[in-house]
């Protein structure tokens, strides 16, 4: 097998075994065997996986091919047929009125598998390949990052967090709202449609303001509560290679998430940054094949960022 190919291969193989186990035990664990969520982890199972390896396959400088399409797959399958046509409210709030109705549902399977529990085995490959936030905000035209705002300006995503859940409990409070058992119908698909519109818009502006695609990632998405905590415990990681770094920095300027991986190469760590999306754009910009994509114990946490 190619070297250059090697680098990436990790994590389509783990992604593709991750959700085939997954779908596999949702099938044998029914009473009654509904074809249904098999056929939706063997969805994600290929087409997922499918445009990480074309990611690996294409030359450096058409590679985001293979992102727009596990954006576009995942975000046919989640945005479209889950959340509009199965009017399920895959929105945070979504989650949030699921755990007080006390049932299970579309929302609490998602964020279970993507952002709380996957995140152990996959780190935050949802952020850098299947959320359909970004699959739009990665179509503006900030491709490249010159840096964060200097502070903690990510409490924001927390102020985030805690807004979307007081304005559940007061729905739920106020006006009595609840979700009629396992059926959100319209308002499902209200809820869903307004909060992804929200969601744009914050993103759109927030790009536009600062000059960076993922501002919105950074400093505002609620989602990275969950994933920034479980993400810390990830087998998934970017392993650096001391010897063969000759300190060229191309990897941080690649970064979308502005993390200064040359930090974590002199230490002989792998990436412990809570924020790497493993969008694998630091492997693909390293001209020494110095970063790869590999399975570890370790725990992270431990953020450089790059600062304007």
């Amino acid at each position: 097998m190619d070297k250059t190919f090697k680098r990436f291969i990790t994590l389509p193989v783990v992604e593709f075994t991750f959700f085939s186990i997954l779908g596999l035990f949702f099938w044998f664990s029914q009473k009654e065997q509904n074809i249904l969520p098999l056929i939706i982890f063997i969805y994600i199972a290929v087409f997922v996986p499918g445009g990480m390896l074309l990611y690996a396959f294409l030359p450096s400088q058409k590679k985001n091919i293979g992102r727009r399409f596990t954006y576009i797959m995942a975000g046919l399958l989640l945005f479209l047929e889950i959340g509009i046509l199965g009017r399920q409210n895959l929105q945070l709030e979504g989650l949030f009125f699921t755990l007080l109705s006390g049932f299970f549902s579309a929302a609490l399977l998602h964020y279970c598998i993507a952002k709380i529990i996957g995140p152990i085995i996959l780190n935050r490959a949802w952020c850098g390949w299947g959320c359909w936030t970004m699959m739009i905000l990665d179509l503006l035209p900030y491709k490249e990052s010159s840096g964060r705002l200097k502070g903690k300006w990510g409490f924001l995503r927390y102020l985030h967090f805690i807004a979307s859940l007081i304005l559940v409990v007061w729905f739920w409070n106020t006006f009595r709202y609840s979700i009629p058992k396992e059926n959100w119908g319209m308002i499902g698909l209200y809820w869903f449609l307004i909060g992804n519109a929200l969601y744009y818009a914050l993103g759109i502006i927030l790009a536009i303001i600062l000059k960076d695609n993922r501002a919105f990632c950074k400093y505002a998405c609620p989602i990275t509560v969950f994933l920034k905590l479980s993400s810390i415990f990830s087998l998934l990681k970017i392993k650096t290679d001391k010897d063969s770094c000759q300190g060229c920095q191309q990897c941080m300027k690649a970064c979308p998430m502005d993390i200064r991986i040359p930090e974590y190469t002199k230490l002989g760590t792998r990436v412990l940054s809570s924020e790497c999306t493993l969008c694998l754009k630091c492997i693909n910009a390293c001209p020494n094949k110095a970063l790869k994509v590999s399975v570890g114990f370790d725990i992270g946490g431990k953020d450089f960022l790059n600062e304007k």
